[in-house]
């Protein structure tokens, strides 16, 4: 069995109605899973920047980018590298947080130097933007609390340096 990794395409489309369901049902119509995915206008309205993360085999890599470049409104793609792109990931998470764990909280979310954007009597939110793996320790440390909600964006990505996604092949 071929062994899988995972791996971030970053695809500029045009921007309409209809688009991201295509490109979804690409990936679901080939049994390809989706582990996370974000969309987003550019800094051009007709287009959007879709972020598709997935975990799979090279073989299958390159299949999933040869189908979505057949497609239409599939302008520009671009498998985003390790070392050469810049990963975020956002959570807004929803902590309960008694009196006397509050400066402990306050605390851990200065270290990841996460923002606390809601301050109730029971209950703190924190938003924390960063890699993957600091997000995952985020999360990690606050399960000595109770989590009373978590809401986790998929993940986004931009290639390091002056290269755009318009400029890839």
């Amino acid at each position: 069995m071929a062994q899988t990794e995972s791996f971030v395409i970053s695809a500029l489309v045009t921007n309409h109605s209809g688009v991201l369901s295509r490109v979804a049902s690409l990936y679901s119509r080939r049994g390809f899973n989706i582990d996370s995915l974000t969309v987003g206008v550019t800094e051009d309205p007709a287009f959007s920047r879709i972020t598709i993360c997935s975990d799979c085999d090279d073989a299958t890599k390159e299949q999933i980018v040869k189908q979505l470049k057949k497609l239409y409104d599939v302008k520009k793609i671009n498998v985003m590298k390790r070392g050469e792109s810049v990963y975020r990931e956002m959570i807004l998470v929803k902590i309960s947080s008694p009196r006397s764990a509050r400066a402990e909280i306050m605390s851990a979310v200065n270290i990841f130097r996460g923002k606390i954007v809601d301050m109730g009597v029971e209950a703190i939110t924190v938003e924390l933007t960063g890699e993957p793996s600091k997000i995952n320790a985020f999360i990690e440390y606050l399960s000595q609390y109770e989590i009373l909600e978590l809401c986790h964006t998929g993940l986004t990505a931009i290639s390091r340096g002056t290269s755009t996604l318009k400029d890839s092949e």
